[in-house]
């Protein structure tokens, strides 16, 4: 099967896989190369690949679609991070999250800062 995937600015991933095991809403489950037509919603989770080149393969992914159509599956999510091993799956997950926090802290901040500049600049029209 051609495996990708999809993050809002680039193609992340692309490979030829043999099986692909995600998570979904009621639990996980497994696509082969024969299963029928398949579209699902994805939960942040583990996602799974068995790679033609690379064996298995490891991802931890946010929310997103899976969409299985032929010979082609693509998974469009906004984060996803590659883990070498699954021993090493809680570190890299834990540092992804925390870029991710100081990233949305900075982007509260700024919009904070916005806003009440202008509330002083409508409170500076009124008094005119």
């Amino acid at each position: 099967m051609n495996f990708r995937i999809l993050l809002p600015s680039e193609v992340f991933f692309d490979s030829e896989v043999t099986k692909v095991i995600a998570e979904a809403q009621n639990g996980s489950f497994c696509l082969l190369p024969r299963h029928v037509d398949f579209v699902s919603a994805l939960v942040p989770g583990l996602l799974s690949l068995e790679d033609v080149n690379e064996g298995e393969v490891f991802f931890a992914v946010d929310e997103g679609i899976l969409v299985k159509k032929g010979n082609d599956v693509m998974v469009s999510t906004r984060n996803v991070v590659r883990i070498p091993n699954l021993g090493e799956l809680k570190g890299v997950v834990e540092e992804k999250f925390r870029i991710l926090d100081d990233r949305e802290k900075a982007a509260r901040t700024a919009s904070a800062r916005l806003e009440a500049d202008l509330v002083r600049r409508m409170m500076e029209l009124s008094r005119i």
